[in-house]
C-alpha cells in the first residue's frame, strides 16, 4: 500500500505553483477530454503527442516540422480550432487517421496542466481508459505523487476529481489513513459517494453538459469506459509516448 501522506490532489491547474511539483510524480487528469484523447491516440498508433500551451506555440512547432508526419490537433472551449487537422474528440483519433503520426496537441485545460508540470520528476497521463495501468505504475513509485486535475478554466471539474478518487481508493485498498492529505481525502470521499454510478454522474457534470450541447453524448460515454487499454503515456523531452 502506498503511503497516503505522499499523495496529494490539485483540483485545477491554477491551484498550485510549479515549484510544489519538484521531485514529485505528477499524474495529469483531464477526463473530458484531453487525457482520454491522448491515451486513445497512442493506443491507435500515434507515434507521440507534443502538448502545447496555446495556438502560438502550436503554430511555431508546426511550421518547423515536416507536415506529412505531423497533425495539428486540439480545441478551444470545446470546439475544434479552425485550420487544425483534428479536434479533441477521442473518436476522431482512429488508426487510419493518426497511425505513425506525431500530434501537436493544444487544448483549453489539459495541455496547460501538462505544461505546468514540466518541473516534476515524471509526468503520467491518466484517464478512466487506462486506470489500472496508472495504478500499477503508482504502486511501485517511491516519489511523492500529485494527482493533477486539469479542471475547467481554473475551477474544479467533478469528472477529474472522481478519477483522482478512484486512483487513491485503489492505491489504499479502500481505507484512508489518518495522515492522508486534505486533497486526497476530498477526492476519495467524492469517489466513495459516487463509485457505483460513475458514468451517469459524469454525464451530469457541468463540463459534460457543455459538451453535450456542442457534440452530443458519444465522447462522454467513451471517456467513462474503464480499462479499455493497458498503456501508460509518459511525457519525456516534450513528447508524450508509451
Amino acid at each position: 500500500m502506498h503511503s497516503q501522506n505522499k499523495i496529494d490532489v490539485f483540483f485545477s491547474s491554477l491551484s498550485f505553483q510549479e515549484d510544489e511539483l519538484r521531485n514529485k510524480v505528477v499524474v495529469v487528469i483531464d477526463v473530458l477530454r484531453a487525457t482520454s484523447t491522448i491515451v486513445t491516440a497512442l493506443k491507435n498508433g500515434a507515434k507521440g503527442v507534443i502538448p502545447v500551451e496555446d495556438m502560438g506555440e502550436a503554430s511555431r512547432i508546426s511550421q518547423s516540422v515536416d507536415s506529412d508526419n505531423y497533425l495539428l490537433c486540439g480545441e478551444k472551449d470545446g470546439v475544434k480550432i479552425e485550420g487544425y487537422d483534428l479536434g479533441n474528440s477521442p473518436l476522431e483519433y482512429t488508426p487510419e487517421v493518426i497511425g505513425g503520426k506525431t500530434l501537436i496537441f493544444n487544448t483549453t485545460n489539459g495541455t496547460k496542466a501538462i505544461k505546468k508540470s514540466l518541473g516534476s520528476a515524471s509526468i503520467y497521463i491518466a484517464s478512466f481508459l487506462n486506470l489500472n495501468r496508472v495504478i500499477e505504475a503508482l504502486r511501485d513509485e517511491s516519489h511523492e505523487i500529485v494527482l493533477l486535475c486539469a479542471g475547467w478554466k481554473g475551477r474544479l471539474a467533478l469528472e477529474d476529481t472522481l478519477l483522482a478518487g478512484a486512483i487513491i481508493h485503489n492505491l489504499c485498498d479502500g481505507e484512508l489513513t489518518e495522515d492522508a492529505l486534505d486533497g486526497a481525502r476530498v477526492a476519495f470521499g467524492i469517489y466513495q459517494k459516487y463509485m457505483d454510478d460513475i458514468p451517469s454522474v459524469i454525464k451530469q457534470t457541468n463540463h459534460a453538459s457543455r459538451l453535450k450541447e456542442l457534440i452530443g453524448l458519444d465522447d462522454i460515454e467513451y471517456c467513462c469506459t474503464t480499462d479499455s487499454c493497458d498503456l501508460l503515456p509518459i511525457l519525456k523531452d516534450g513528447i508524450i509516448s508509451i
